[in-house]
């Protein structure tokens, strides 16, 4: 965690989609993407391509899978998908050939500025930002699917107290917290993942709004937000300069701070960068897929603990009594904290509907009752979106 992110990297390279998981020994596998892909094989009579080796025919009836590491800035990601397109049409010999992109939650963001931008980086500078579409000429269409068009809050309770695995793939049984608030922390795509400005929601003792900017990192100090203003935190991962850690961590708390600082800064020019108008319509079509039957995080609140003198962040409901003395029954947070979603994403951060621009503009969206991890296993949104891939293919 050094300011200079493009430099944060270790070995780990991305490798296959996760298709099954298996938790232990005595539970079932917990399927991921396989019935999504075994959709595409067996119903709408796909095979899965190679990128390095397409073969004669792999502009044909062929889906290929773009595997990346979702640790990192997604612009970075956007921007590597992009060169593996065109480095498979220099392949097939097929320089007009376009592709439907069938993605699911941050994949769709991904795709998104991967179609508004093309291989470019965000601008330096504080200058307007405007798509110019480099990358419909390789794209037709994006499905959607629980895609985080305007952010998450549940991004933020990531960095807060981390992500169980198995939350979303069943029915919120955390049995494993794989992905602690320490790990989070440490990778810019969970930030990226943050409401944007025109969505976030937060809300004081009194369940009112409260203005927060979140690209301050002032304000992550103040609140106490993320373990990079945790004091215990900060001590194991302080040293000074002629004691270098040796792991890719922070050598001092000041370059902790700037790692936050540089990372929150990047989160706001992609927020920007998606939301922003365009001068054209857009040559990309967008198709949404989601849930809007489960109760989702979208405004935590933030009361002060006066026997600890220190703020707290609620992210799940609970019953409180504020310093004015009003006591808030558990039903009333719930009711002001949360918003129909999937559990992860609203319905409103799937569609944009915080947004000042026209910069999500739809041709269609389609709900389900599913959890987040479910949605791509659900057969009837499975079957329009493949209706929308292969009514393309049959033009």
């Amino acid at each position: 965690m050094t300011p200079g992110l493009a430099a944060n990297r270790d070995d780990l390279v991305p490798g296959k989609i996760l298709e099954t998981v298996k938790l232990a020994r005595l539970l079932p596998e917990v399927y991921v993407y396989r019935d999504l892909l075994e959709a595409l094989r067996h119903y709408a009579g796909y095979r899965e391509g190679d990128w390095n080796n397409p073969g004669i025919d792999g502009d044909k009836d062929t889906f290929y899978v773009f595997a990346y590491d979702w640790r990192r800035d997604n612009v970075a990601n956007a921007r590597e998908l992009i060169r593996s397109i065109e480095r498979l049409k220099d392949k097939l010999q097929r320089p007009d050939l376009k592709f439907n992109v069938v993605s699911h939650s941050m994949g769709g963001l991904i795709a998104r500025y991967a179609a508004m931008y093309g291989n470019a980086d965000l601008p330096d500078g504080e200058g307007e930002i405007q798509p110019n579409w480099q990358g419909a000429q390789h794209i037709s269409k994006i499905v959607m699917i629980g895609v985080p068009n305007e952010g998450s809050a549940d991004a933020f309770a990531t960095l807060i107290e981390g992500y169980s695995i198995t939350e979303g793939l069943r029915r919120r049984v955390p049995l494993l917290n794989k992905l602690t608030a320490e790990d989070a922390v440490s990778t810019p795509a969970v930030f990226q993942l943050l409401p944007h400005r025109d969505s976030v929601r937060f809300l004081d003792e009194n369940l009112k709004p409260l203005k927060i900017d979140l690209y301050d990192a002032a304000i992550w100090k103040h609140y106490g937000w993320s373990p990079i203003n945790d004091p215990e935190f900060r001590r194991r991962h302080s040293h000074s300069n002629d004691e270098p850690r040796g792991d890719g961590l922070a050598n001092d708390s000041n370059e902790l701070d700037a790692y936050l600082e540089a990372t929150l800064r990047r989160t706001r020019k992609f927020h920007e960068a998606l939301d922003a108008s365009s001068a054209i319509d857009a040559p990309v079509t967008l198709l949404a897929i989601g849930g809007d039957c489960e109760e989702t995080l979208n405004s935590p609140v933030i009361v002060r603990d006066p026997k600890r003198n220190r703020w707290l962040t609620l992210i799940r409901p609970r019953e409180y009594t504020s310093s004015t003395g009003v006591k808030y029954s558990k039903r009333q947070v719930t009711e002001a904290m949360y918003a129909p979603g999937d559990g992860r994403v609203t319905r409103s951060s799937l569609l944009g509907q915080s947004s000042n621009t026209n910069g999500i503009a739809l041709a269609y969206a389609v709900f389900g009752c599913d959890l987040h991890g479910q949605l791509q296993r659900n057969k009837t949104l499975q079957d329009n979106a493949l209706s929308a891939i292969v009514g393309e293919a049959m033009k």
